[in-house]
């Protein structure tokens, strides 16, 4: 585990009537600006609150929903900024073929918190303008591997299982198979790691692929997906109505409370083999 995403505090540990004191981790949590770069100029875009880790898949996530770009080759630098031989690990400086004109489609010029949620991306008429109904190729999937997601998601959270403080987001293939995992304090950050894990690959749109959260399923969440043309949102929470009303305008099958062998659907359950339907 990298040693910034976690960090050593003393605790006082209470347990039936006995105080302790101890030591425990805490996840990271510390700002990331992002800045525009244009020959001499550059300009602050956003900051927003994250756990330090693939910050530069959160920044082609980030550039990628707000509309700055369309792909990987729109990017001509993404690095720490440095002068010198110091650098800032908590700042990113950015090239992007379209220079300032991006700043049209950037609309959080902002602080945001870890916990923000629209993120830039304020209605589904918005999101209609980008975001294409999601396309799934294959046969019906097994409800077995819905109810699979959750625990192959926390297998691989490192820093949730030391901290208890992390959200996750996963890819995974129609067969259930785990492609990628990213962790961070902020839910809508974990899916931008994971969509610019996607588009630094040239994996997008990501058709017959599931996208797998440890949180609830709020908007941040599902309009993410339906820009990344993912046409299965499974959570292990609720969603909300939002959420619901995204899903079912962009093609999104959208599974709740994935817990044991439960879940609920609440848009396209044909792309799953449910039998038994009372």
């Amino acid at each position: 585990m990298p040693q910034d995403e976690a960090a050593t505090c003393s605790v006082l540990r209470y347990a039936r009537g006995t105080v302790i004191p101890e030591t425990d981790l805490v996840a990271v949590e510390e700002p990331l600006e992002l800045r525009l770069v244009q020959g001499d100029e550059e300009q602050s875009v956003a900051v927003t609150m994250r756990t330090p880790g693939a910050d530069l898949d959160l920044a082609l996530g980030f550039l990628y929903a707000e509309g700055a770009i369309r792909d990987a080759g729109d990017v001509l630098s993404l690095a720490e900024w440095r002068q010198g031989d110091l650098t800032t690990p908590n700042v990113l400086r950015v090239e992007l073929r379209s220079g300032f004109e991006a700043l049209r489609t950037l609309s959080r010029h902002t602080f945001t918190s870890s916990a923000c949620g629209v993120c830039g991306t304020g209605s589904i008429e918005r999101l209609a303008l980008r975001a294409r109904p999601a396309v799934w190729n294959g046969p019906p999937l097994a409800p077995e591997v819905v109810c699979g997601l959750p625990e192959q998601l926390r297998a691989r959270q490192p820093l949730f299982a030391a901290t208890g403080g992390l959200h996750a987001a996963g890819l995974f293939t129609a067969q259930g198979e785990c492609l990628a995992v990213r962790e961070d304090v902020g839910r809508h950050n974990a899916v931008d790691k994971l969509i610019g894990w996607a588009l630094g690959r040239g994996l997008l749109p990501l058709s017959d692929h599931l996208l797998a959260v440890s949180s609830r399923a709020g908007f941040e969440i599902v309009q993410k997906a339906a820009l990344a043309g993912l046409p299965m949102v499974s959570a292990v929470s609720a969603p909300t109505s939002l959420a619901v009303e995204v899903a079912g305008s962009f093609g999104i099958t959208l599974v709740g409370f994935v817990r044991g062998d439960r879940f609920n659907v609440y848009s396209f359950p044909e792309r799953l083999r449910l039998e038994n339907v009372r």
